[in-house]
């Protein structure tokens, strides 16, 4: 990155401006340490994308600097994009007892585990490097064994807080070690890098020993089979679930693959606690009575292939959502998923389910795994940085957690908002920021990784909003001439009568091709261009929509 091998330098590949695909870096004097290696959804506009994963050619060109991959914790939005990083690059990946367990399972789908080099850490462990050592503290998220990170270098010590709350009474005990990072604001961070995802949200975040009260609630109260949909890692929550089952004497189903897996991880791990004989198959559903049986499943957010999307279409084979029946929606809408929830609601209530479903404060049943404003300001405080890179948030997120940050102490001017690829060098102590590395985004369509690009994805928008036209020419080989009429097709494009329209597009393509023949440029290149020029003009012209042209030359 530098002449220099004493300048150290920050940056991200992911996780600023947006929320997701989470991955970040610390280089020093030729080392280079990622955190977290994570995915993001897609949305709407990028049709036909599965995910989205972070560019990592900048850490290709330098695969011999790097050290280590260290992981946060379990999330998707921090190990997403692991697989897909160990195609290109194989490194050693250090990460806490469980979230090794989720890393795992991925690895084994894409047929990678047998090469890879996973080593566990805990929140005592301490990795060294050349030049730099690393050291770890507990915070408290919404899934277990979470850690923060302590990057000791000859400059100073940057600290990364991985994504936390601050929760007095969390449901599964683990309580960030608070006095820890004390005693390490007191020996001093030069930066501080910390999550911004509820950085407008004033006060401290709830306890997660709310929701349990609410959720012990809903099963007294339910009369038939009561359906939970949680995140799958949120094993406090799902915890709770399994607390209410036993309460209640109910049988507990899990659907889902993902909720499968990570159950199996969180119990043979030791992380969740299932009485035995509570867990059935979700073929036996139907073999107890209704008021016997719990579900839980996947899709929270509306994803239209997961399990509760399924079951309120009445698509999940031999699972039925009848009248009576409970349906609790144990997460809070991502930003940008509320369409899809809410059309998941409507979709339960049409079937005479009782839905309970809203936002933690309104429904009770979920609360954030990520501070509020009074646990941002109260990381700061015991960490006292110089210096501050707000992270893991949007814009307006990183904005007002840069406030946050001069409100407890940090100079004006010492904060640095920044975008992916831009880098924050250190040198003697003093932090700024002049450079960038090329980064973006790489697209996962299927089995296909980063073959899918912006030309792509804008066909395939323009294709879904106004269709498409192919026009079929069959020309001599050897007269160069048109041997019949075109033959235009239309897909997604219009409805009805199509007949008089493609007459005229007939005709013009005919007329086009007859002009440019006397003029003797009937090159199939230069042709085709001109032929999708007039047509899509005459087509504008008439119709005010924008299909996408397509001729096709059949030479006989």
């Amino acid at each position: 990155m530098s002449t220099n091998e004493n300048l150290l330098s920050i940056f991200a590949l992911g996780g600023l401006n947006e929320i997701g695909k989470n991955m970040y870096a610390i280089e020093y004097a030729n080392n280079i340490v990622i955190i977290d290696c994570g995915n993001k959804f897609p949305d709407e506009s990028l049709l036909g994308i599965d995910l989205i994963i972070p560019d990592i050619a900048y850490l290709v060109e330098n695969k011999d600097k790097i050290k280590a991959l260290i992981v946060t914790h379990g999330h998707e939005d921090h190990i997403g994009g692991i697989p897909f990083f160990f195609k290109k690059l194989n490194v050693p990946v250090y990460a806490t007892r469980f979230t090794l367990g989720l890393i795992e399972i991925k690895l084994k789908e894409h047929k990678l585990l047998r090469e890879s080099e996973l080593i566990e850490i805990n929140p005592s462990s301490k990795l060294a490097f050349e030049n730099m050592s690393v050291s770890f503290f507990k915070v408290t998220h919404s899934i277990p064994d979470c850690l923060g990170i302590v990057f000791h270098t000859p400059e100073g010590n940057i600290v990364h807080t991985g994504d936390f709350k601050f929760d007095l009474t969390p449901e599964n005990n683990e309580h960030a070690d608070i006095h820890k990072m004390a005693e390490i604001g007191k020996e001093g961070v030069l930066l501080l890098l910390s999550e911004s995802t509820n950085a407008e949200r004033p006060g401290l975040t709830p306890s997660e020993q709310m929701v349990g009260e609410h959720v012990e609630a809903a099963f007294m109260k339910a009369k038939r089979k009561i359906v939970f949909s949680t995140f799958a890692s949120n094993i406090s929550r799902v915890q709770q679930i399994v607390n209410a089952a036993q309460k209640t004497k109910r049988k507990l189903a899990l659907l889902g693959r993902s909720m499968v897996n990570v159950v199996d991880v969180a119990i043979e791990r030791g992380y969740l606690n299932v009485p035995e004989g509570m867990l059935i198959s979700q073929h036996e559903i139907n073999e107890w009575p209704p008021e016997k049986v719990a579900i839980l499943c996947t899709g929270s957010q509306g994803e239209p292939f997961a399990a509760l999307a399924r079951l309120s279409t009445g698509n999940f084979r031999g699972v039925e959502i009848l009248p009576d029946d409970m349906v609790v929606l144990a997460a809070g809408p991502i930003p940008g998923n509320e369409r899809n929830v809410t059309r998941l609601v409507d979709n339960f209530f049409e079937l005479g389910a009782k839905v309970i479903y809203g936002s933690g404060s309104t429904s009770g049943m979920h609360v954030s795994g990520h501070g509020y404003q009074e646990d941002l300001k109260l990381m700061l405080t015991l960490m006292k940085p110089k210096y501050f890179i707000p992270i893991h948030g949007e814009y307006r997120m990183l904005h007002h957690h840069r406030l946050l940050a001069e409100s407890v102490g940090v100079e004006q001017g010492n904060t640095f908002i920044i975008n992916n690829g831009d880098v924050v060098d250190i040198e003697n102590s003093k932090a700024r920021q002049t450079r960038t590395i090329p980064v973006g985004n790489i697209y996962i369509d299927g089995g296909n990784v980063g073959h899918v690009g912006e030309f792509v994805l804008r066909d395939r928008k323009q294709f879904a909003e106004d269709g498409m036209l192919i026009i079929v020419l069959t020309m001599s080989k050897v007269e160069g001439k048109l041997i019949s009429e075109p033959e235009t097709i239309s897909r997604g494009f219009v409805d009805g009568d199509f007949s008089e329209l493609r007459r005229d597009i007939n005709q013009l393509t005919t007329q086009t091709i007859t002009e440019l023949q006397e003029a003797n440029r009937n090159k199939w290149n230069g042709m085709k261009k001109q032929i999708k020029r007039a047509v899509q003009q005459y087509v504008y012209t008439n119709t005010k929509k924008k299909p996408m042209v397509v001729p096709i030359l059949i030479e006989i």
